[in-house]
């Protein structure tokens, strides 16, 4: 419950900065980069202290490369869904459900020491 609550939020911010710059004139692909980039850091921070209770930055670069897994997924299907024609604000708010369910499988399991490449220490 407190994945999704914060999820939420963090989802909900990214997605207004992502139209925010989008409507300012920036193409879809360059908003959605400065969106993540920015979005990055704040989400570990609410994810780990606020959801799995983890401290610490340890587990940082295997968060940003979970990241890098969602915005991969999510640049993909984006210019997917662009080249149907669709507005970039509908197409990334069609995105949001599946990129969230990515997101918490990919979290999860780096803030649990589940992902394969984590060694166990």
């Amino acid at each position: 419950m407190r994945f999704a609550l914060v999820g939420v939020l963090n989802t909900g911010f990214g997605y207004a900065l992502f139209a925010v710059l989008n409507l300012s004139g920036l193409p879809p692909q360059v908003a959605l980069v400065i969106s993540f980039s920015v979005g990055v850091l704040w989400n570990f921070m609410t994810h780990a202290r606020l959801v799995f209770y983890s401290g610490g930055l340890g587990r940082l670069p295997y968060y940003v490369l979970s990241y890098l897994i969602v915005y991969a997924f999510n640049a993909l299907t984006l210019e997917g869904l662009l080249s149907l024609g669709l507005q970039p604000i509908i197409a990334q708010g069609l995105i949001v459900l599946p990129a969230a369910v990515l997101a918490f499988i990919a979290i999860s399991r780096v803030l649990t020491d589940r992902f394969p490449w984590q060694q166990q220490v």
